[in-house]
């Protein structure tokens, strides 16, 4: 059946979706020898025997018991995990997710086309605009080319949560309103929402039928500006998207039992294509160094960011752009997937608009005046306190490392990503003394709704090659011999991984069945050792690869004494965004940065000195 498909003369994006494989449930042994492994560097032989007794007990106990039912679960869905990760990472959190979950990241355009320049903010957002409403054209009529990983097809269905998807805060649990249709499947909402200087308006990117092109969407940008600049900030509504959910939450009903319209407005913003974001900010952006933008993006104005909508574009004062999205409906590979294709075009057009001037006769855009009072008012000010006070702890620097990249590590017969977190746990162990817990995120999108599973990379053989490259006496034949026993280790860490061999969901998996049962937490998950490596999401050191394009991004980090370390890996350089809170004393993201590219030139040194 399969082959037939695949036979098909054009691909339709989404038109293996019913022949993905379902997400597998690893073997209890298998995970758990695993487990028991990961945990080893962070143990010492006693806390280690205490450990392993604690797994075994499991094994042959309780944890078989919730195998079973796991299995049992697994046979009645395609994907065992999907509503459970949505869940437990991302809806029922209560903090505040626009500041811990939310990523996002710089556009790289300032290197070619849009050099930083005062007065092309809105130019620059129609071009944008058009070109990002012509991927959902494409993904409308199925012409997103379908990915694949070695000749094996991934799961698209993140692709269809980057358009009109926004997440709905509830007083324990949030959900996700998704209102994304391809043609086939009927009508799809088609305005978009901008937010400007508190206010809100919306337009429809469609009249009669066809697309609005950058000179219309200029006079509809341009009307917008103009309003703004002309008359007083509006209340700044959007800041309470930024607010812990609960309080959200009960702050929407609230507003809704106000005045029904104001219903009607959000339901707008929530249906909308995505949300565009006139930031009066000019952040300083050159291409070594996209700190200041990729922080405006990331932690800027809260009253011009919609925090949870999937997609948002922010459009700088100086022209300068960046991506920020809600983590909940999809990882960052859909959005760095879309970027990559509208900046094609952006290279083909030069960053311009080539076609027609005219502008059709085209309905203004509607302002969504949203009905206040003085408590809601008052609470859009404590929100936007709250805000700021957490995020002027954010230490964050993006940089490009110049000297090289993906050509010449790959040279060396390396594989870059796995490069790049070795670099990160010899710089960690440089800073702390000690071995870094690490999230490495792989991606299981081979199987339906695959999103994602953990590469712990802190492995026993990266400490040992790390312990070496810090002791004088070790020799580089020692070294490379350890740092190759590293490279293999992580390599078939992360192919396990992406094969649906990893551990944590299953450990996971195993947990939540037994909270459902109503059963006691197992000894496994209590046990020092488990929080320790990183398990419940502790782990010190969260990072992503986010491809091999002129793209990055970042979050923020896991927990209070960590770091996000995000990068992208070019053919002659690696632009890495790390992040710290001010207020740990024991973390400085700009020091683990620097450190990181030291690890770099060690690395490629000592396996240049071995070929001599």
């Amino acid at each position: 059946m399969q082959k037939q498909v695949l036979a098909s003369t054009e691909e339709r994006t989404f038109q293996y979706q019913d022949f993905l494989p379902s997400l597998p449930v690893p073997p209890l042994d298998d995970s758990l020898s695993k487990y028991l492994d990961a945990v080893k560097p962070f143990l010492n032989e006693e806390e280690y025997q205490r450990t392993e007794n604690i797994v075994k007990k499991f094994k042959n106990g309780i944890g078989k018991e919730l195998h079973e039912k796991l299995l049992e679960r697994a046979k009645t869905r395609r994907n065992w995990l999907e509503d459970w990760w949505l869940n437990v990472a991302y809806l029922d959190l209560r903090i505040s997710t626009q500041i811990h979950c939310n990523m996002g990241g710089p556009c790289p355009y300032i290197e070619h086309c849009w050099p930083p320049k005062e007065g092309t903010q809105i130019e620059r957002a129609c071009v944008y605009t058009w070109n990002i409403l012509k991927f959902w054209e494409l993904l409308r009529t199925e012409k997103v080319p379908v990915e694949r990983s070695l000749d094996e097809v991934l799961d698209m269905s993140q692709f269809r949560m980057l358009f009109c998807t926004c997440k709905i805060p509830g007083v324990t649990r949030d959900s996700i309103s998704h209102c994304f249709k391809t043609e086939t499947e009927g009508e799809c909402p088609s305005h978009l929402v901008v937010l400007c200087r508190g206010r809100v308006f919306a337009f429809d990117a469609l009249h009669e039928g066809n697309m609005l092109t950058p000179p219309e969407l200029s006079r509809q940008l341009t009307h917008i500006q103009k309003t703004c600049h002309s008359e007083p900030d509006g209340p700044g509504l959007a800041a309470l998207t930024s607010w812990e959910r609960t309080k959200w939450a009960e702050l929407r009903e609230y507003l809704i039992n106000l005045d029904p319209k104001n219903l009607t407005h959000l339901e707008k913003i929530q249906r909308s294509l995505f949300v565009i974001c006139l930031d009066d900010c000019s952040p300083h952006a050159t291409p070594e160094d996209y700190t200041e933008v990729t922080k405006m993006g990331l932690t800027g104005d809260p009253t011009v960011r919609w925090g949870d909508k999937s997609y948002s574009c922010i459009f700088f004062s100086n022209g300068t752009c960046s991506a920020f999205c809600d983590h909940a409906p999809f990882d960052a590979m859909a959005l760095i997937s879309m970027s990559h294709y509208t900046e094609k075009n952006f290279l083909e057009n030069e960053g311009k608009w080539k076609g027609s001037d005219t502008v059709r006769d085209i309905p203004w855009p509607e302002e969504l005046v949203f009905t206040v009072d003085q408590k809601i008012i008052n609470e859009i000010g404590y929100a936007k306190e709250f805000y700021y006070k957490k995020v002027s702890d954010v230490q964050l620097v993006t940089y490009a490392f110049t000297s090289f990249g993906k050509v010449l590590i790959r040279k060396q017969k390396l594989h870059p990503d796995t490069f790049v977190q070795l670099a990160i746990q010899l710089a960690y162990y440089k800073c702390h003394g000690r071995p870094g817990c690490c999230y490495e995120t792989a991606m299981t999108r081979r199987f339906y709704h695959g999103r994602t599973e953990t590469v712990r990379s802190c492995t026993v053989e990266a400490v040992e090659w790390c312990k070496s490259m810090l002791d004088p006496s070790e020799s580089t034949y020692q070294r490379l011999q350890l740092m190759h026993q590293a490279f293999v280790k992580h390599n078939k860490m992360r192919k396990d991984c992406e094969s649906g061999k990893g551990f944590d969901r299953h450990l996971l998996g195993l947990l939540l069945i037994a909270q459902e049962q109503g059963l006691p937490v197992p000894e496994l998950y209590t046990d020092n050792a488990f929080t320790a490596s990183g398990g419940g999401g502790n782990f010190v050191l969260s990072t992503s690869l986010t491809g091999y394009t002129r793209f990055s991004g970042c979050a923020l980090p896991m927990v209070d004494h960590g770091y996000g370390f995000f990068y992208s890996i070019r053919d002659d350089r690696i632009i890495t965004n790390c992040s710290s809170w001010k207020s740990c004393p024991e973390t400085d993201a700009e020091v683990l940065c620097r450190t990181v590219y030291q690890c770099f030139q060690d690395m490629i040194q000592l396996t240049i000195a071995a070929q001599l």
